[in-house]
């Protein structure tokens, strides 16, 4: 029989029993966890309704009562920086005891609907790495429901949260006058996925770049890429393929700059003896593949570590720790063995 609420309160082991299952199952389906099979959830349920037990939300949100349940909104084409986020986020996530959710989803397709049940139904905070973070229903949502959220981009709403950033424009147009330092003056440009501002800001950067150093912006240096590894090698096939090739090839991350540096191989050349290749972000591909590239450090682990920190701020602290704040973080360019002096 189930214990008589007379005599105390039904607890979450109660539960457990009654529905044959352990106190963390219980516990993963009252906070609406996916991974738990249809069958055991509908059990659990069915305990909770019948033992009338009603957990205690309010002991259930002071700070360290329970995890805090962090969504990380995923939909970056680059395996490399998915890894590099979610190594600063787990890592971050299990220093505060938080637990992390990663929602995997389009930044053109956003289910908006969806997204504000899970939000009031499941989440405690948000982190929102681009290119989800460009979208502006994304921003609505986030100001309707007065809702924690952290943002990798610079590309919001300015004042509604913090967002967390490097300097996009000015570390394309360093790396891009490295090239120029280097000799370089036919340099192409591989643009990123043409809905992201962060792809924007860098392609901007490469044009300040050869301004400054007198050099004519020409057209047929610049392909479009989409993030991608594959888009990388066409582009690069593209531009090799040219009457006067570059001698240099940006490509605006290192998936990118590893399609560049697979066509080069595939059209006889050598880098960087034949051909300079750089790229951006420095994620682990930078240094995996061969030579290695020369690129941007954007250190995107330990800005989504830190967004997991303002998040769990936001949710626990004071009314003025959820007010929005943006923390530029440095970044660097790293020479590596894909630049040399053009050839002769």
């Amino acid at each position: 029989m189930p214990p008589s609420r007379k005599s105390r309160s039904v607890t979450l082991s109660d539960v457990a029993k009654d529905a044959g299952v352990s106190p963390m199952t219980v516990s993963r389906v009252i906070n609406g966890e996916t991974n738990v099979r249809k069958q055991t959830r509908e059990r659990v349920r069915a305990s909770i309704e019948r033992l009338n037990y009603s957990p205690n939300i309010s002991a259930r949100n002071l700070a360290g009562a329970r995890s805090l349940r962090i969504c990380l909104l995923y939909g970056n084409p680059s395996s490399a920086y998915l890894g590099e986020l979610l190594m600063g986020v787990l890592e971050s996530a299990r220093e505060i005891g938080a637990h992390v959710v990663v929602e995997r989803t389009q930044a053109d397709a956003l289910n908006l609907d969806d997204l504000a049940a899970q939000m009031n139904r499941d989440w405690d905070a948000m982190i929102v790495p681009a290119p989800i973070s460009d979208n502006p229903g994304i921003w609505r949502l986030v100001e309707e429901h007065r809702f924690p959220a952290v943002f990798l981009s610079s590309a919001i709403k300015p004042g509604l949260a913090t967002e967390i950033n490097i300097d996009e424009y000015a570390a394309a147009h360093d790396l891009t006058a490295t090239l120029i330092s280097r000799g370089h003056r036919r340099i192409a440009f591989i643009k990123g996925h043409p809905d992201h501002t962060a792809a924007a800001g860098r392609f901007d950067g490469y044009k300040a770049a050869l301004r400054e150093a007198g050099l004519s912006l020409d057209e047929t240096l610049v392909k479009q890429g989409y993030f991608t590894y594959r888009s990388g090698l066409d582009a690069a096939d593209e531009l090799l393929g040219l009457d006067e090739p570059p001698t240099a090839i940006f490509a605006a991350n290192d998936d990118m700059a590893a399609g560049v540096l697979a066509s080069a191989a595939r059209h006889g050349l050598s880098v960087p003896r034949d051909l300079s290749v750089a790229g951006f972000d420095d994620s682990p591909i930078a240094s995996t593949v061969w030579p290695n590239l020369t690129t941007v450090r954007q250190p995107v682990a330990d800005m989504a570590a830190l967004a997991v920190k303002l998040a769990a701020r936001a949710v626990r602290g004071r009314p003025e720790d959820r007010e929005a704040e943006t923390v530029r973080f440095d970044y660097e360019v790293i020479g590596r063995d894909s630049v040399a002096r053009p050839p002769e």
